[in-house]
Formats: structure tokens, sequence, C-alpha cells
């Protein structure tokens, strides 16, 4: 397992694996993966709804200014998004997660000294720049590689540590901030918390990026555990073969002119943009509703605590119900959620929300990232992923300005909210418009 003359910290975990009776070293994958997300996504997209108040009330910025915050980590995406799944796939998932964390520490280190609202919006930027590349698409293609049959249910355990993540770092920055009032006294502040992160991510680059295998073949094993395919001469095609492969894209450029990649990603997009919203707002929401920085971390607490229940729930059902139809009803419960958030003026209604986001979300997020999965072949996974990001991040750009600009000209987010709760149920009929993923029967799911 050791590569010439390079040290390698993870050279004796496979063999240690291997002796344990029935283990699969892809789980190992699994759990690593699940820490790096947590890690690389949470103190960014975890925290927003605690960072946001802290910084208007800090600043003075309006709340459409900080819209704009979050609308310049979506050009990131819709500009750089395709770039990345195509460097991710050359370079792979494990110098992509230590390239990552180098630059999501870095910029979170000049987050801390920020003083002007283009500096907001730069460090921003490249701390979304630096997520992408260390988390969501690096880590997804490496359990696409890794899992074939229990693709959903592995997804949905990496996911996991996103979700715990999430639930922990918003009441730990609350904790450490100490408030959203700059003339209260403060614990250690919001300059010294975003400090701490920066270095803390520097300095766990290396150790966790040389962990990674990111193919089966790395460790010696095929995906699921099975036996390496031996090599073997290519069969002359059959009429079934060349019917089966033509509803195969093999690449990017053949992907994006097939009417599955563009279902899936204005699908997806119409529910993202729900959730996007949603955490781009809710502090500064609740915050106008006279809520303390305090309860605004213990409802996204709530959230993300529910999130991480039915990630698994989703993971579950993903593998064992036809994935389009999955897809489609945890978009619709996507679409309530907004609607009960107009209503939630009490604690009641507000963890009522809180509880049906998480059980939306949660459910909803291992099968959208398994769903490019079944339906591309894994080898372009990464590159059909960054390019699907370009028509989605149009919405998640438009959204949260869109919310921000209504907020600011009504008083209040109650017509934007109910408007990206219209355009999430219009897009959850994408997904019944879907056929079977190729080479996959509806027993096939259930029996895997």
């Amino acid at each position: 397992m050791r590569v010439a003359g390079q040290w390698d910290l993870a050279s004796a975990v496979p063999e240690a694996v291997r002796r344990v009776r029935g283990a699969y070293f892809g789980w190992v994958m699994v759990g690593l993966g699940a820490l790096i997300l947590a890690l690389g996504s949470a103190p960014l997209w975890g925290g927003l709804p605690v960072w946001s108040p802290v910084l208007r009330n800090q600043f003075g910025w309006t709340t459409v200014q900080l819209s704009w915050a979050f609308a310049v980590t979506r050009m990131e995406g819709g500009l750089l998004g395709p770039l990345e799944g195509l460097l991710v796939q050359r370079l792979g998932t494990r110098r992509a997660v230590f390239i990552g964390m180098i630059m999501l520490g870095s910029s979170m280190v000049m987050f801390s000294r920020i003083q002007e609202l283009w500096q907001l919006y730069a460090t921003f930027f490249l701390m979304s720049m630096g997520s992408a590349m260390c988390t969501w698409l690096p880590i997804m293609t490496l359990v696409n590689h890794w899992f074939v049959r229990q693709k959903a249910r592995a997804m949905s355990f990496v996911l996991e540590g996103a979700a715990l993540g999430a639930m922990a770092s918003p009441v730990l920055l609350a904790w450490a901030i100490g408030g959203s009032d700059p003339d209260i006294s403060q614990r250690f502040g919001w300059r010294n918390t975003a400090m701490f992160l920066g270095f803390l991510t520097i300095a766990l680059a290396f150790p966790l990026s040389s962990m990674v295998r990111n193919r089966p073949g790395d460790a010696g094993l095929g995906p699921d555990g099975d036996e390496p395919a031996a090599p073997a001469r290519p069969a002359p095609p059959t009429a079934a073969g060349r019917s089966r492969a033509a509803r195969v894209a093999y690449s990017w450029r053949e992907a994006i002119r097939t009417r599955t990649f563009w279902l899936i990603s204005i699908g997806h997009a119409c529910s993202a943009v729900v959730n996007v919203s949603i955490f781009v707002h809710l502090g500064l929401m609740l915050d106008d509703r006279g809520f303390s920085l305090q309860a605004i971390s213990t409802v996204v607490a709530t959230h993300t605590g529910f999130n991480a229940v039915f990630v698994l729930v989703g993971g579950y059902l993903g593998d064992r119900v036809p994935i389009r139809f999955m897809a489609f009803v945890c978009t619709v419960l996507m679409s309530l959620v907004p609607v009960v958030l107009v209503l939630a003026y009490n604690e009641l209604t507000l963890y009522l929300f809180a509880m049906l986001l998480g059980t939306a979300a949660g459910m909803r997020a291992p099968v959208m990232v398994a769903l490019r999965g079944h339906y591309f072949r894994p080898e372009a996974y990464a590159a059909i992923s960054g390019m699907s990001m370009m028509p989605m991040n149009i919405f998640l750009f438009i959204g949260p300005l869109f919310a921000g600009f209504m907020r600011d000209a009504t008083g209040n987010y109650t017509a934007a909210f109910l408007i990206i709760a219209g355009i999430c149920l219009t897009g959850s009929l994408m997904f019944l418009l879907l056929g079977e993923p190729p080479g996959r029967s509806t027993r096939t799911a259930v029996r895997s």
C-alpha cells in the first residue's frame, strides 16, 4: 500500500480492516467522508444563521447586502462548478480534499479580519470555493465509486456526518461568540471564533486527506466488497447491450444533451432553493421577530437533529423504493416548509417548522445525491454533477436575493417564501417524468 518514496498515513488501515471478519473498507471511507463533510461544511453553511445576525448588528449591513454574500457563493458554483467537477474527476478525491481544506481554512482566517462589505463578499467566495473542493462533490464521488448496490444508504451515512456537524455548529458558534449584539460583553467574539476554525481546518488538511482511497481498486477491492473484476476481452455488443448503452450517458458532454440531465437538475434546483433561501434568511427573520441568538441556534440544532435521523431513513428507502418517486415525495414535503415558517411567530410553530424542515431535508439529501449515480455511470459522476451546478445555481443565486429584496420592500418574508414554496412544488413534477434508471428494475432496487 506504500507509494515509493512517500509516507502514507493510511498504508496499514486496509490490512487491519481485512482482519475484521465481514468488514468492508468502503465503510471506512464512508466514516472518513462524513468527518470531512462535517468539518468542511458545518462552520460555513450550518453556522450561517448565526453569522448573519452577528454581522448585521456589527456593521449595520442590510438584509439585501447580506443576501449578496451568499449570492457570490452561488456565482462560484455557477461559474466554477463545472471546472470543480472536472478537477475532482482528474485529481481524485484525495488531492481535492487537501487543496479544498487549505483554501477553506485560509479564507476563513481572512474572514475573521474583514472590515468592509466587499471583503465579506470576497472571503465568502473563497470559502465557498474551498468548501466545494473538499466536501460535497469529491466525497459523493468517492462514495459513488465504492458502492453500487447500497449507494443511497452509503451516501446517507456520509450525510449523517454533515447533519451532526450542522446540528452542533450553530450551538457551539453561538456559545463561542457570546451574542449578536456587539455592545454586550461576548465570550470569544466572532473574529476569534472564525480564526480558530480557519487554523483548525488547515491543521487537519493533510492527515485527513492522506487517509482517502479514491477507488476500491486502490485498496485491492471491488465495489460493495466484491472481488475486483478481472480484466476481460470485450465481447461483441448484442442488440440488448447496444440498447442499454444508448440509454447511458458516458461523459458529461453526452449527459447534458439528455432529457434526464435537465429533469434532475431543474427538479433538484427547485427543492434546493427552499433550503438555501431559508438558511440564508432564517437568522435574520427570527432576529426580526425578536428571538435571541441562542433561540436561533436551538432552532437550527432542532432542524439538524431531525435531519440527522431522517437522512438515514432517506438512505434506507432510497435503496428500496424507486428513487424517482422518493425524490418526488421529498420535494413535495420541502414545499410545505416555507409555508409553516411564514406562520412561525411562537415557539410551538417555530419548532414544528424545524422538525418538518429536518424531516424533509434529511430524507431528500441522500436521494438527490444518489439520483445521478443511478442514471449516469460512476466514471462521469463528478463531471456531470459539476455541470448540473450551472442551471441549478441560477435558482440558488436568485432565490436568496429575491427573498432579501422582498423583505426590504414589504417588511417581511411572507410573499417571498410562499412564491418559493410554489416553485418547489412545481419542481417535484420533474422527477415523475424520469424513466427507470438504465439496467435497474424496481425489483432489483428492492433486493439491494
